[in-house]
């Protein structure tokens, strides 16, 4: 792996690294008491190019790759992990429609999520979490327009999104009978269930969708019918790589509140200063993991186990070392308000969504024995 940025992934990391400092750094915690991250934001990061990294200029995006979108994240997450949620979900939206959609798709929604319009990926429902072929939405054909019935659960930015990709079962049971959808947020029929009060991200809305007999024409099908479980699992590849980078900011986060802490109070204990080394040493790990994902999903190489790996081992070391910046800090660490507080709460959802720790596990595995 070439570890030397190219010009263009330099400028996104550079991009996202003075907007997380002069723009995010003074008001994330008024995000959070707000439990509200602003439109302007969105529309700001958009005008970066950091709402589409990976999607062609044709299109609105970037065109700057998986590297840059990685190293994007990282610089976003570092500060608010909020807003990163909803800028890699989107990102995530855009890439899945300018790999999977027709022209027509393309234009009408790539350049709109480039401008720092919303998507929202509604795959979850509550019997159907780690395993999409338990999905029991449904999607019927009547006189050339679908009708989708069904709820989903778990959806970053469901109330606000512009367009949500809906996954829906149109032929028999399991996962091949699951095709994909293009819903507009404001779809008659398409209904908000209670957001969730969450113990982290706060700032980021999560909530369930309920759609009763919405109607969308047969030209709304991405994809094949039937091909809705390739476009899951393909999306949830490259969306590992976006949640290992975050992991990694919010991590960062951590550990540079610990360091100035430990810098600012004198010489620290030699068990103190063990436990810094150990954050450092994981964090630059964690970091390589991911480019290495990166990279290769760049270079159109298998990047599935590469993904999984970075995911398991970077969030739970996140989680980890969160909790390891906030002991170092002591009770400062604890007060509402402070970064570690803030990255401790944030953070641990990292081993759940895109896949829990277990089913990275079961992917490696996979990919291992695979390999003999």
């Amino acid at each position: 792996m070439d570890l030397e940025l190219t010009a263009p992934q330099i400028r996104i990391r550079d991009a996202a690294r003075r907007f997380a400092v002069e723009t995010l750094a003074p008001r994330a915690h008024a995000f959070e008491a707000s439990e509200e991250v602003p439109a302007d934001i969105y529309r700001q990061l958009g005008a970066l190019g950091l709402m589409a990294v990976d999607v062609p200029e044709a299109y609105g995006g970037s065109a700057a790759g998986t590297v840059a979108y990685s190293l994007a994240m990282t610089e976003i997450s570092r500060v608010c992990a909020s807003t990163s949620v909803t800028m890699g979900v989107t990102n995530m939206v855009g890439e899945v429609l300018a790999e999977f959609g027709d022209e027509e798709q393309r234009q009408r929604w790539c350049p709109r999520l480039a401008a720092g319009g919303l998507g929202a990926f509604g795959l979850s429902e509550t019997g159907a979490g780690s395993d999409p072929g338990g999905m029991v939405t449904t999607a019927v054909l009547e006189d050339g327009v679908w009708v989708l019935n069904g709820t989903k659960q778990w959806i970053s930015h469901g109330d606000t999104a512009e367009v949500v990709v809906v996954w829906a079962r149109t032929d028999g049971a399991g996962a091949r009978g699951l095709s994909c959808f293009l819903v507009p947020g404001d779809a008659p029929g398409l209904g908000v269930d209670a957001k969730e009060d969450k113990m982290g991200l706060r700032a980021s809305h999560t909530c369930g969708l309920v759609l009763e007999d919405v109607r969308v024409p047969e030209s709304a099908l991405l994809g094949p019918r039937g091909g809705g479980f390739r476009i899951a699992m393909m999306a949830l590849d490259g969306g590992r790589v976006g949640i290992a980078s975050q992991a990694i900011g919010v991590a960062s986060g951590a550990y540079d509140d610990a360091r100035a802490h430990l810098s600012a109070a004198g010489s620290p204990s030699q068990a103190d200063a063990f436990r810094l080394a150990d954050m450092a040493t994981h964090l630059e790990a964690s970091r390589l993991l991911a480019l290495r994902a990166a990279a290769r999903k760049d270079a159109g190489q298998p990047f599935t186990q590469e993904a999984s790996i970075a995911t398991a081992f970077e969030t739970e070391k996140a989680w980890a070392h969160s909790k390891d910046a906030e002991e170092l800090k002591g009770d400062a660490g604890l007060r509402v308000g402070a970064r570690v507080e803030r990255a401790l709460r944030d953070v641990r959802v990292s081993m759940i969504y895109e896949g829990t720790s277990e089913v990275q596990r079961i992917v490696i595995s996979r990919a291992a024995l695979r390999a003999g």
